[in-house]
């Protein structure tokens, strides 16, 4: 770079000025929406590298009218689940698109603020994964027509394009799977209060379809993080007649699970079999290697960002779409 180049933001009429060209003719460079004829074109690059020039970005979002933004709304980014989940995103959308990432802890009232924020910020769409918001909720927040994506089974009746995986279908694998080990007692570490979501609906019809009694005390929380899970726990160990087994409704839950059982001498599965949901990295690294459900969080970013574009770039403008991935049992050493 020149050592004359300025500091700070310099100008289009710089640029323009230092190659001997107009401002008009820059910004056909830069946009490269009109024929400019290449040593013209050279001396305008060669100008914008001498002066470290940088377009606003504010300044092409009003000429193109849009932002080439997304906004990412996701419950907790502590989970693994959800880098994994938005790398998907971000792989696919291949650079064209900014992503602006909105951890909102599983909360309602920072689900909605954060939605109406990036709308506000007139982002190019958005993808969100709600765990308070309803459909109602989000055909309302988004009447307007700006493109969205929703992610989770619960989202399907918001008339909006959605990311869904089968969690009533992956939670009755679950469940069935340590019935067919022979347990009587399964205790249930639902991610919220119960009866709720399709993983606990699971679970629940796989019991009935085994004849087994729904028993209450044997479903208690663990906010769906690895400390809640241990929690959780350490309250079913001391029931009068603890479970033999545990579903826990996500990994960091059972890891959490497996934290109390070692805390306690239990051997897993030998004293206490416990299984799982999400298939993240983590699950092959636990000692036992953990039983789990595969959720597929990268093809849940991927999946979502492509509709998302197709919305964006006008390739798609019909109904709702929804999208199902397959959540599958893979069957390892702790059940």
């Amino acid at each position: 770079m020149s050592t004359d180049a300025k500091p700070g933001r310099n100008t289009i009429a710089e640029v323009a000025d230092r190659a001997g060209v107009s401002p008009t003719t820059v910004s056909h460079v830069l946009s490269g929406n009109r024929p400019v004829a290449e040593a013209t074109s050279e001396r305008v690059r060669q100008a914008i590298e001498e002066l470290g020039y940088r377009p606003s970005g504010v300044a092409r979002s009003l000429r193109l009218q849009r932002s080439e933004t997304i906004a990412l709304i996701v419950p907790d980014i502590a989970n693994p689940f959800y880098p994994a989940l938005a790398r998907g995103v971000d792989d696919e959308l291949n650079g064209r698109y900014l992503t602006f990432l909105c951890n909102t802890d599983g909360q309602r009232e920072r689900e909605l603020r954060f939605a109406a924020d990036a709308r506000d910020r007139q982002v190019d769409g958005l993808i969100l994964a709600a765990f308070g918001v309803t459909d109602g909720d989000a055909a309302a927040l988004f009447e307007d027509g700006l493109p969205v994506v929703l992610l989770g089974e619960h989202m399907r009746g918001a008339r909006l394009d959605c990311v869904y995986a089968d969690d009533e279908h992956g939670g009755h694998e679950a469940t069935l799977h340590l019935l067919e080990r022979g347990h009587e007692r399964i205790g249930l570490i639902a991610g919220r209060e119960v009866p709720e979501g399709p993983r606990t609906t699971g679970h629940f019809r796989a019991l009935a379809e085994a004849g087994r009694v729904i028993d209450p005390a044997l479903q208690v929380v663990g906010d769906w993080n690895r400390a809640g899970g241990a929690a959780a726990m350490r309250e079913l160990l001391g029931l009068e007649e603890p479970p033999t087994a545990v579903f826990a409704e996500n990994d960091l839950m059972a890891i959490g699970a497996l934290d109390t059982a070692r805390e306690r001498g239990l051997t897993v599965p030998g004293d206490l079999a416990i299984v799982g949901y999400d298939d993240i990295e983590a699950a092959q690294m636990t000692t036992p290697q953990l039983t789990t459900v595969i959720n597929p969080a990268y093809e849940f970013g991927r999946q979502a960002a492509r509709l998302l574009v197709d919305r964006m770039t006008g390739t798609y403008d019909g109904g709702a779409r929804l999208v199902a991935l397959r959540s599958e049992l893979v069957i390892r050493q702790s059940s």
